[in-house]
């Protein structure tokens, strides 16, 4: 499912889960009921084309058009990857509707650990995310909505200075255009220019909100622990390390790190941790 529910803006109930969106300016709810052998979706939108993007934006979190096929097919025989694809073929990650929620959520994680993440986005989403008509559903803060506040704000949030200013500005190079997210590679350079906007932070944008499967987020702690196991390293692996480990696995290096973390948790690499 996209997202935890753990940052405040998805809500269970039963089997059904719901999320507020925003698309083309207008608030849309939309619905997504689980059954055993399909998934469907319901939008409830004031126009037609804001509720087909917000299914099309829900469809893309939820992973239902992403094809794997040519990424099994490739590596169903690799020593590492064969197995968990032939154990758990259904395998999608896990990504976020819109590409500012992700690049957004992505500055809330850097250096700190899950749960404190999710504390600070919850008080992102109470103080700065639009609510339904409602009042029972709130969205991801908007690019506009953090582009007008003073880092202060967001500091009162639980983010650090820096994280905070760094958090604004990116969010005014999104609302306006100067970073464009549907144009990826232009809008990565854009975003690396702001101080405290590195590697992993785009990697995780990439990856995360914009379905790139190619971008893997070299830094991140659960990949220099992974490789420094499976490469015999005797130690966590630098960034450099873990890029030449994925490489082999171009241009599917997002998508093969989420399969071997989840043998790595299924313990399908021996001890790992």
């Amino acid at each position: 499912m996209p997202g935890s529910g753990k940052d405040g803006v998805l809500r269970r109930r039963g089997t059904v889960l719901t999320r507020l969106l925003h698309c083309s300016g207008d608030p849309v709810a939309v619905r997504v009921l689980g059954l055993r052998s399909a998934i469907r979706l319901r939008a409830e939108a004031p126009s037609r084309p804001a509720a087909l993007e917000a299914v099309e934006r829900m469809r893309f979190a939820l992973g239902l058009d992403h094809d794997l096929t040519p990424f099994h097919v490739r590596f169903r025989r690799d020593p590492l990857l064969g197995p968990v694809i032939r154990r758990r073929p259904w395998l999608r990650p896990r990504r976020r509707p819109q590409p500012f929620e992700a690049l957004a959520w992505a500055i809330c994680e850097q250096l700190i650990d899950s749960e404190r993440a999710w504390e600070i986005q919850r008080r992102l989403v109470r103080r700065f995310g639009p609510r339904s008509e409602c009042g029972s559903l709130r969205d991801a803060p908007l690019a506009p909505t953090l582009a007008g506040r003073a880092p202060a704000e967001l500091q009162a949030c639980g983010l650090s200075a820096a994280r905070a200013l760094a958090m604004v500005k990116s969010a005014r190079e999104v609302a306006t255009g100067r970073a464009d997210l549907a144009q990826h590679e232009p809008a990565w350079r854009r975003l690396r220019t702001i101080s405290g906007i590195g590697s992993w932070t785009v990697e995780k944008l990439a990856f995360h909100g914009q379905g790139r499967d190619d971008q893997i987020p070299a830094g991140d702690l659960a990949y220099v622990k992974l490789v420094g196991r499976l490469e015999g390293l005797g130690r966590r692996a630098t960034e450099d390390e873990v890029r030449a480990f994925f490489s082999r696995y171009e241009p599917y290096a997002g998508l093969a790190g989420i399969y071997l973390l989840h043998a790595a948790y299924a313990g399908g690499f021996g001890r790992y941790g």
